[in-house]
């Protein structure tokens, strides 16, 4: 922190809280039984679209979906999606539901294949384009930088497929309240690594440190991060891991002097983590990621 800036305790304030209120709105998602009717059968196969966070809770949902034998599921981008493949059913994830991308998506496909929208908001043109809705509106938020709605969007869809997610609430819980290690927060650079479901995780930990806090971050599956990404690796700068670590990337990375970060928990609760060391950050750099530089609640394109 500069000395022309000044540590601002309540910037940030609504990502302070929709970020606390995690576990809870997990907790609410899984109890929506009857919303799960809505979602694609068990063999459908699918796509999963989404801009941004959401896409990376996308590919979570796709590499939970397709590796727990509920049909081939594939993510995309909705900007970059390839849908004319004889998809039984899309799943749109997008908490404003105005992202130009995905409205534009879900318009090209409107009355031949089947499609789902999973919202924050639900007055919005979303609702026109899809032939089922899923309203996420408590886990809805103010702060520009999404943490609540996309993770509730994701213990939904993971509640689907039969996972419990007690253990997964009850360790979110203890990472509000867990103290964070000055460590973590005074880093000059971060890697997120994850395999499998937590690819997504990892994906989505280094954007949010980027989005609220304008720190170099990045990110990317484990076993691809001995090649070449580990040059970054060096004291003051931290590699953090999502689920479990492949064998010897720990000895690895600590021969480096870079701290190794690695907990025994669901994805989804160190995440949360990740998310309060991003929020410590901007409120260090004078930063609010309420409203951060460059950025909006929705992506809005003109035509």
């Amino acid at each position: 922190m500069s000395d022309t800036q000044e540590y601002d305790a309540h910037a940030g304030a609504h990502m302070e809280v929709e970020l606390a209120a995690q576990p809870d709105a997990w907790e609410r998602a899984i109890g929506l039984t009857a919303e799960r009717a809505v979602l694609p059968a068990s063999g459908e196969r699918i796509a999963v679209v989404g801009c941004g966070t959401s896409w990376f809770m996308a590919q979570s949902y796709a590499v939970l979906r397709e590796s727990t034998g509920h049909g081939v599921t594939d993510a995309y981008a909705a900007s970059e999606a390839f849908v004319d493949r004889g998809y039984d059913a899309i799943v749109a994830i997008t908490r404003s539901g105005t992202t130009t991308e995905v409205l534009e998506l879900l318009s090209g496909v409107q009355g031949r294949t089947r499609t789902v929208g999973l919202v924050g908001d639900p007055n919005t043109p979303l609702v026109d384009l899809v032939d089922d809705l899923v309203p996420l509106t408590f886990a809805d938020e103010k702060s520009v930088v999404q943490t609540r709605f996309a993770t509730t969007a994701l213990a939904f869809l993971r509640a689907s497929l039969g996972e419990d997610l007690t253990g997964a609430i009850a360790a979110g819980r203890e990472a509000v309240a867990a103290e964070l290690a000055e460590e973590l927060v005074a880093a000059t650079q971060y890697s997120f690594l994850g395999s499998g479901w937590t690819v997504g995780i990892a994906h989505e930990a280094a954007l949010k440190m980027r989005e609220a806090s304008q720190s170099w971050a990045e990110s990317y599956p484990a076993k691809e991060y001995r090649h070449g990404p580990i040059a970054i690796a060096a004291p003051g700068r931290v590699t953090w891991v999502f689920g479990n670590a492949p064998d010897g990337l720990m000895a690895d990375i600590t021969a480096t002097g870079a701290h190794y970060e690695n907990r025994p928990v669901d994805a989804m609760a160190d995440l949360i983590r990740a998310q309060r060391v991003a929020l410590e950050r901007a409120r260090r750099a004078g930063l609010d990621p309420d409203q951060p530089r460059n950025l909006t609640r929705s992506v809005i394109l003109e035509s």
